[in-house]
């Protein structure tokens, strides 16, 4: 009676949930199951970052990030998270070699000299510095840019 019993809440459970009959099927459904969960992207960005951490095992050894690459990244990074971009957030932390925790905000807005009010705060500080160049009215609209007061070497790019 048992074995009879769990035969047809089997049957039924197979019919209603429509549990795949073949190994495709299962394939297929797993997968949607993960995509749909927002885990499959999760899972490619972290055998990415996992890949670009391995090949740089094998390569020579990265040269330490100047200050401003390090504010650089840590506002991109900011921005990144901000708009749930986490899987290329983690390719960046590990393609970079930034460090793994964030930068406190309030010391990033300090090394900028960047003031901000209540609303700023509710933002990455990417998007302040882009809207008060945007915004801006000093020189006819135009921004001069000054080449940096210390040599600043791309990686990857010999100076």
């Amino acid at each position: 009676m048992v074995t009879h019993l769990y035969g047809i809440v089997t049957a039924y459970a197979t019919q209603t949930l429509a549990i795949p009959d073949t190994e495709s099927d299962k394939k297929n459904t797993v997968r949607q199951t993960l995509e749909s969960r927002g885990v499959m992207g999760q899972l490619k960005a972290r055998i990415r970052a996992e890949v670009f951490s391995a090949l740089d095992e094998q390569q020579e050894a990265r040269p330490s990030l100047s200050h401003e690459n390090l504010l650089i990244n840590e506002l991109i990074r900011e921005y990144l998270e901000f708009n749930k971009y986490r899987h290329t957030a983690s390719v960046l932390t590990a393609e970079s070699g930034q460090p793994e925790t964030p930068l406190d905000r309030q010391f990033l807005a300090a090394e900028l000299r960047v003031s901000e009010d209540a609303s700023s705060k509710s933002v990455p500080l990417l998007y302040g510095l882009v809207s008060h160049f945007l915004n801006s009215s000093d020189n006819r609209g135009k921004v001069l840019l000054r080449g940096a007061s210390v040599s600043i070497s791309a990686p990857g790019h010999d100076s």
